[in-house]
């Protein structure tokens, strides 16, 4: 909902329009990072807590509570930017919520309902902290990591259905017949739920690891700070390349049913075969210029044969082109982002070979494993910097759509004049937000949850992440 609609609103309402769109944007790419660290962060947190429990050592429970701590902030901080987003569904959309409000309602219901789970759960946890055995705790923050999970996918079932709305006839501009269960299980939901849910665990785990890879560089080479590296930057390296499949999936998706987002994606404006897959560049009157061009290379990965036909942005009118150029840009970025996080993987598993196989005790003294760690201080803001590409090509893929095919955001946006002072507003509250919770969180690094036992005088001293 972010890209220059100037063919879409005449000058009167541009303005309003324009406004309508940023706020969303905005609030949907602040909230949706706080949001990857509550579907990310608990299941990191049972992992560490599990494997002091299993190994008695108390560095890992250390890293654990400190974890809950930060878990408990971000949740709150969530809770606060998901209801301003839900206010603006209704607020900035009306001409959306009003029609097909009864049609997505039912995964906004089931959400709500996930939402409370993982709140009551998570006060249990962070309240129980000393007040149950350890297995039973554990087990405490298994609904935590359930609900945030089934929270997510709630929300992008929703987003789904405006790529491909179901569920529902139109008799005379009315919906009637609602299956709102049809709704949600669209054919988008599988492919975009999945690639949501594995993008939240990879933006949790490589930003988290590369708070402790700074610490690590900066020669808190202890217990704690190193299985708050490893831990994080694993889970991360292990759903990676199932993103990556899963993303060619969700690709092969959007050819079969939204041709004109990947049209746009590749910036394939003619019709054919043979066609190249084109990386970087911008757009020009006859297409891309300025690209590095793959022989076949889109004809290849769609349909697994050179002679496979894309269709072209030729085949829809003019006025239903999507910002070619930033949805196009935007997809590469998160493609090479997604190789770059790959080949971290594949390093760190490839020194964990050579270390077995010459029998070195360390794999973070190895030759080469420093550069390793500079370049992993950059894999949670790539991987951030990637979740909101994805984004852009999802939404500004699907312009002038805001439900496919059947309504265009300029006739969901609230008519009434003024909308731009909502904006200001938001990224007045979103600032003071940002502030507030980089400091809390600062704060409690620098704060001992527990007392600390001599066994762990190894992190005692240390200022922590």
């Amino acid at each position: 909902m972010w890209e220059r609609t100037g063919w879409l609103a005449d000058a009167s309402t541009e303005g309003d329009l324009s406004a309508a769109r940023a706020q969303m944007g905005f609030s949907l790419a602040w909230h949706i990072v706080v949001a990857c660290l509550g579907v990310g962060l608990p299941l990191l947190t049972l992992i560490a807590e599990w494997r002091g429990w299993r190994t008695g050592e108390p560095a890992l429970r250390l890293l654990a509570r400190r974890w809950a701590r930060a878990m408990g902030v971000l949740f709150a901080v969530g809770a606060v930017s998901g209801t301003i987003l839900s206010f603006e569904m209704g607020l900035l959309w009306p001409g959306l919520m009003g029609t097909y409000g009864q049609v997505l309602g039912l995964p906004f219901a089931l959400e709500g309902i996930a939402f409370f789970i993982e709140a009551i759960f998570l006060g249990i946890y962070l309240y129980a902290w000393d007040r149950l055995p350890p297995r039973h705790h554990l087990l405490t923050g298994v609904p935590i990591v359930v609900a945030g999970v089934a929270s997510a996918f709630f929300v992008v079932c929703a987003n789904a259905w405006m790529n491909q709305p179901r569920g529902f006839d139109l008799r005379g501009g009315r919906v009637v017949s609602v299956d709102p269960w049809a709704a949600m299980f669209n054919p988008a939901s599988p492919p975009q739920t999945v690639h949501m849910i594995l993008a939240a665990l990879m933006v949790a785990s490589f930003l988290t690891a590369s708070v402790y890879a700074v610490a690590l560089l900066r020669g808190r080479d202890d217990r704690y700070h190193r299985a708050g590296f490893f831990i994080p930057f694993i889970l991360g390296a292990i759903a990676t390349p199932a993103q990556i499949v899963v993303g060619d999936w969700a690709a092969r998706f959007v050819a079969e049913y939204q041709p004109a987002k990947l049209a746009a994606m590749e910036g394939v404006y003619r019709t054919s075969d043979h066609v190249p897959l084109t990386v970087g560049g911008i757009a020009g009157d006859g297409g891309l210029q300025y690209g590095v061009e793959i022989p076949n290379g889109l004809s290849l990965l769609i349909g697994y044969s050179p002679s496979t036909v894309v269709q072209g942005l030729e085949e829809v009118p003019r006025v239903q082109w999507p910002a070619v150029t930033t949805v196009h840009l935007a997809f590469d970025v998160m493609v090479v982002i997604g190789m770059f996080l790959l080949a971290m993987g594949a390093w760190l598993l490839w020194a964990g070979w050579r270390r077995r196989r010459s029998g070195a005790g360390d794999v973070l003294r190895m030759r080469g494993m420093r550069i390793f760690l500079r370049l992993a201080v950059l894999t949670g803001p790539a991987a951030v910097i990637a979740l909101e590409s994805g984004w852009v090509v999802t939404e500004m893929g699907r312009q002038p759509w805001v439900v496919q095919g059947l309504m265009t955001v300029r006739q969901a946006v609230n008519p009434a004049p003024g909308l731009a002072n909502g904006l200001w507003l938001v990224l007045v509250v979103y600032a003071a937000m940002t502030v507030a919770t980089v400091y809390v969180l600062r704060r409690l690094a620098r704060e001992r949850p527990v007392p600390i036992a001599p066994q762990e005088s190894d992190v005692r001293d240390q200022p922590v992440a």
